[in-house]
C-alpha cells in the first residue's frame, strides 16, 4: 500500500495541524496517497543546468485511477457547502504560508526565477487561495409570483483536468485548485513536465486538507496531457500554454465534448503617448518588460512610442534596462534570471540569430550568448530592438524571452490599428496624462485585459483570459467560477 499523506498519526490540517513536508523526494497524489510510477525522471536547474530531483512519470493506468477517485470523491464534495469549502481553502493557505521558504526556493531552483519574484508568486497564491474562499456564484431569481419561482444556478460540472505551465507554476496551480474547489468540482493537475516540482507539493500539501480524491496531481512527460484531453470521464480541461498546444487540447477534446477554458499566448502592444512623465514611467515599463526574463504571457511584448519623446525615451529605457542584472536566480540583487528550459532557450536564440540577419538595429545587447556548456545556465543579456519593421518576426511573434523591440508611431489611429494587427489579443495598455485620451483609446484595443498607465495588473476577483487566439473563456472573478460550472434554470411549480 503506498503511504498516506497524511499517516503516521499526525493529525491532519482539519485540527490546525499539518504533517511535515519532505521537499526532498517528489510522488504523485493519488486519493490522497503517495504513489510512484516504474519509470522516472528529473528536470534541471535552468540557472546550472544541474538535476533536480526525480519525479514520476504517469501513464494511462495512474490517470484511470485518478480520474476514479475523482468521480467517487465528487459524490460527497459536491454536497459540502461553500463555507465548509472556503475554510478548507484558507487553512490550505495558512499551510502553504508555513513553507513559505520552502516552496520559494524550490521554485527558484526549478523554474529559475529570481528568490524575490519566487516570493511573490508564492505569495500572490495565498492571497488567490483566501479571496476565493468566500467567493460565490449568486443565483438569480428570474421570476418569482403566486405560481411559481424560476431561478437560474450554477452546479459544479464534476472531475477537473488542471494542465499547469512552466513559467508560473505555483500562482497557476491554485489559480485553478482556488475556482475549481470553490464550485465543489474535483481536480487532477498537470504540472509541466519543466516544472512539476512545487505542483506535485501543493497536492500533497493539499492532502491535509481536502478529502481524497478531491486535489490529485499527476506528474509526466509530453505524451501525459493527451490522456487528460481524451479521457472519457474528465468533464472540463483548464489550460494554460502555448497557442500551438492550446489548439491541441481543444481538438482533442472535443469527442468528449469537454469544456474547455484555454489561457493562451499573448504579444502584448504597450502605447506611450507624447505626454507621459518618461522619467516616471521608464522604471515601470522596463519592469513590465522584462520580469520573470520576460517569460509571462503579460508582459510588455510590443511598445510604440511616440515619435516626439522617442529618442528621449529609448535612451532613457536602455539605460535603465542596463541596470538590471542577470544572474542565478539565488544570487542578491538578480532581476533576470535563465530562460527556463532547452527548448525555449533555443527558440530565444534564434530570435537572437535574426537581428544580424535581418539587419535590426539593438539599442542594448544583441549578442548572441555563449554555447551552453554544461553548468552555465540558459542566459541571455536583455535586449532592445530599435524601431524594426512592422512585419518583422521581433514584433509578430511572442519572444518569451529577453528582447523587446521599441517602435515608433506619429497618428493615433495608426498605431492602434498596428497595435491590433495580431492573432493574439491578450493583454494591452496606454500610457498617457490624460486619462481621456487614453481610456477612449484603450476601449479600441483588441485585448482580454486592457491597463491604462500600469499593464499586468490582476487580482483573483477580477476575470482575466484572452481575446482571438490568445484563449477561449476567462479565469478567476464570478465570471471565472462559472466556467467551472453547467448553468441551470430551475422551474419551481408551487401548486400541482
Amino acid at each position: 500500500m503506498s503511504p498516506s499523506a497524511t499517516s503516521n498519526g499526525v493529525p491532519n490540517g482539519v485540527n490546525g495541524h499539518t504533517q511535515k513536508l519532505d521537499f526532498e523526494t517528489y510522488h504523485n497524489l493519488i486519493n490522497n496517497e503517495l504513489t510512484k510510477t516504474a519509470k522516472t525522471r528529473h528536470n534541471i536547474n535552468p540557472a546550472t543546468t544541474e538535476h533536480n530531483a526525480e519525479v514520476p512519470v504517469s501513464g494511462q493506468e495512474d490517470v484511470d485511477k485518478a480520474v476514479a477517485a475523482a468521480r467517487t470523491a465528487f459524490k460527497q464534495w459536491s454536497k459540502t457547502s461553500l463555507e465548509e469549502r472556503g475554510e478548507k481553502l484558507v487553512a490550505f493557505a495558512d499551510a502553504i504560508d508555513n513553507y513559505k521558504d520552502n516552496f520559494a526556493k524550490l521554485l527558484t531552483a526549478e523554474q529559475g526565477k529570481p528568490l524575490a519574484q519566487a516570493y511573490q508568486e508564492v505569495d500572490m497564491a495565498t492571497t488567490w487561495l483566501r479571496a476565493f474562499s468566500t467567493m460565490r456564484v449568486p443565483d438569480e431569481i428570474i421570476e418569482d409570483t403566486e405560481d411559481r419561482q424560476v431561478i437560474h444556478r450554477h452546479v459544479p460540472l464534476g472531475v477537473v483536468g488542471g494542465i499547469i505551465p512552466w513559467n508560473y507554476p505555483v500562482l497557476l496551480a491554485i489559480g485553478k485548485i482556488a475556482p475549481a474547489l470553490n464550485t465543489a468540482n474535483t481536480l487532477i493537475l498537470k504540472p509541466s513536465p519543466y516544472t512539476p516540482y512545487c505542483v506535485l507539493k501543493l497536492a500533497e500539501l493539499g492532502a491535509q486538507f481536502f478529502p481524497p480524491g478531491v486535489l490529485q496531481a499527476l506528474s509526466g512527460e509530453e505524451d501525459l496531457g493527451p490522456l487528460f484531453t481524451t479521457h472519457p470521464d474528465i468533464d472540463k480541461i483548464a489550460f494554460t500554454g502555448s497557442i500551438a498546444t492550446g489548439k491541441k487540447v481543444m481538438a482533442a477534446a472535443a469527442p468528449t465534448l469537454k469544456r474547455v477554458t484555454l489561457e493562451l499566448g499573448g504579444n502584448d502592444p504597450a502605447i506611450i503617448c507624447d505626454d507621459v512623465d518618461v522619467e516616471a514611467v521608464i522604471p515601470k515599463l522596463a519592469t513590465l518588460s522584462f520580469l520573470c526574463c520576460s517569460q509571462i504571457c503579460m508582459m510588455i511584448k510590443r511598445l510604440y512610442v511616440h515619435e516626439s519623446i522617442y529618442a528621449r525615451f529609448i535612451a532613457a529605457f536602455v539605460a535603465h534596462t542596463k541596470t538590471f542584472k542577470v544572474g542565478p536566480g539565488t544570487d542578491p540583487d538578480v532581476f533576470i534570471g535563465p530562460v527556463q528550459n532547452s527548448m525555449q532557450y533555443d527558440k530565444v536564440k534564434d530570435l537572437y540569430a535574426q537581428i544580424g540577419k535581418q539587419g535590426w538595429k539593438p539599442a542594448l545587447g544583441g549578442e548572441m550568448p555563449a554555447e551552453n556548456p554544461q553548468g552555465k545556465g540558459y542566459f541571455f543579456q536583455p535586449t532592445i530592438i530599435d524601431d524594426p519593421p512592422e512585419d518583422s518576426r521581433i514584433v509578430t511573434e511572442e519572444p518569451f524571452g529577453p528582447i523587446l523591440p521599441v517602435l515608433k508611431w506619429k497618428d493615433e489611429d495608426d498605431v492602434i490599428a498596428k497595435a491590433n494587427n495580431s492573432k493574439m489579443g491578450l493583454g494591452a495598455s496606454v500610457w498617457s496624462s490624460d486619462i481621456e485620451r487614453a481610456t477612449r483609446m484603450a476601449k479600441q484595443l483588441e485585448a482580454g485585459s486592457v491597463w491604462v498607465n500600469s499593464h499586468f495588473d490582476v487580482a483573483p476577483g477580477v476575470p482575466f483570459g484572452g481575446h482571438k487566439w490568445s484563449g477561449i473563456g476567462m479565469e478567476w472573478g464570478v465570471l471565472g467560477l462559472k466556467a467551472y460550472c453547467n448553468p441551470q434554470t430551475l422551474w419551481l411549480k408551487k401548486t400541482v
